[in-house]
């Protein structure tokens, strides 16, 4: 049986997908520090290049 899905709100959102664009961190750094996975990762920063 599958776990329940995490819902992350936007700041949190927001706030990984501006450090993943900025390239200070590498995305495997990223999903250390936040925990979140390197796909959602990559999910939420290509929505916040395209403006969604």
């Amino acid at each position: 049986m599958a776990g329940k899905r995490k819902n992350y709100i936007a700041e949190i959102k927001a706030k990984v997908a501006l450090e993943a664009i900025r390239g200070e961190m590498t995305v495997a750094e990223l999903v250390a520090k936040h925990g979140v996975h390197q796909t959602v990762i990559n999910t939420w920063k290509r929505q916040a290049i395209e403006g969604r």
